[in-house]
């Protein structure tokens, strides 16, 4: 399979008649999640061993007094006639104490890392730098550039001012990211300030160069940018605070050896032993266009068009129409329950009235039906008169 070709540009910032295939580490598959992961842990590697003083809280001499005297057995000071004297001592709550669990030099400080893990990391870290969204998105300012990656020729590996490097960088259009640095220099927020690192600044453009002929002095003077040989890249510079996309300005050699530093899906690579890039977990990450091809949708099962729309349950025992429905002779225990209990009332205020000596209400009797009224025949309306002919007059 053929790849892309990427264009070289010269020190007037022109593209050049030569191109150079593009390595296939820039499609090598990206996961940040691993960059994160290494980074972090690199990180770990660059502390400096801290802890504190060995007798720091015990440089007194205190001593318990025991139970039954109504104070708590902390150690307290030895002596009188000052503040100090029976105060507690020793324990991480007292006040000149010791702090609880005192941190020790011999901590576990440092992190070895999967080399498997760091060479898939350092693969995504450079892929990411050869796509325009991702570089943007980390703030580069590259809108004006033509092409990404960025790749020019070796004569920039001889430059030794700083002028020339500025002008270059001006020719190619990357000095905007530049003036990005300058505008983001301020003060650290935090104790930082006080421990030699007053100062901070974005990052720009990352340089990356086959061989050192003057290069590094040439660039090293301009703010934001950092310098790395090809065959000594380190994935804290290429994707800083563990977050792919970083700028990169590539010289023409040191493009062409990332197939032999990080080999091909078919070749190993030749300064790693047994190494071959990593295969992405898909071939097509359009899932989009997956998801509407013929064979996934022939095994899907056809959409189900019709709506169930939910019917309320309803209880019988509190709602009489069910009940009426579901058991049509509850209607008639109801009523027959109504009417034992009309009795029973009428029986027990009789019973009262005869004890106070007074004569029982008589029972109502239900009123009687009326008979539906019989409809009276519709009235025939009187037959019209035929009409007189009147004659017509001679």
């Amino acid at each position: 399979m053929s790849r892309p070709l990427v264009s070289v540009y010269n020190e007037k910032g022109e593209r050049t008649d030569s191109n150079v295939k593009l390595p296939a580490v820039f499609r090598a598959p990206i996961r940040p999640d691993i960059v994160s992961f290494v980074h972090f842990q690199m990180k770990k590697n660059g502390r400096q061993p801290y802890a504190v003083s060995k007798v720091a809280g015990h440089q007194t001499s205190a001593e318990s007094w025991g139970t039954g005297r109504a104070v708590a057995r902390i150690p307290r000071v030895r002596g009188g006639g000052t503040h100090r004297s029976g105060q507690g001592a020793f324990g991480n709550m007292c006040r000149g104490g010791r702090m609880f669990a005192p941190t020790k030099t011999w901590r576990k400080w440092h992190k070895r890392i999967n080399i498997n893990q760091k060479r898939y990391a350092m693969c995504s870290a450079i892929a990411a730098s050869g796509i325009p969204a991702i570089v943007m998105s980390k703030g580069h300012k590259i809108e004006e550039l033509n092409e990404i990656p960025l790749v020019v020729n070796d004569s920039v590996q001889e430059y030794k001012k700083t002028k020339n490097a500025v002008t270059l960088l001006k020719r190619l259009r990357a000095w905007k990211d530049i003036l990005k640095v300058y505008s983001t220099k301020r003060f650290r927020a935090g104790k930082g300030k006080m421990r030699n690192r007053r100062r901070i600044q974005k990052r720009g453009p990352l340089i990356i160069y086959g061989q050192d002929n003057g290069i590094t002095k040439a660039f090293r003077n301009i703010p934001g940018i950092t310098l790395l040989n090809v065959s000594q890249l380190n994935l804290i510079k290429l994707a800083p605070g563990g977050h792919v996309g970083r700028f990169c300005i590539w010289t023409e050699s040191a493009f062409k050896k990332l197939d032999s530093l990080y080999g091909t899906w078919k070749a190993t690579s030749q300064a790693k032993k047994d190494y071959n890039l990593p295969c992405p977990k898909m071939t097509n990450t359009d899932l989009s266009r997956l998801l509407k091809s013929d064979e996934i949708q022939a095994a899907l099962k056809p959409v189900i068009r019709q709506t169930k729309h939910r019917v309320l349950k309803k209880n019988p025992l509190k709602n009489r129409r069910t009940m009426d429905r579901l058991n049509p002779y509850a209607k008639v225990v109801r009523k027959a329950a109504s009417s034992i209990q009309k009795n029973r009332r009428k029986a027990k205020d009789d019973a009262l009235a005869i004890k106070r000596g007074l004569k029982p209400a008589p029972a109502k009797k239900a009123p009687a039906k009326k008979a539906p009224a019989k409809k009276a025949p519709a009235k025939k309306a009187p037959a019209k008169a035929p009409a007189k002919k009147v004659a017509a007059k001679k």
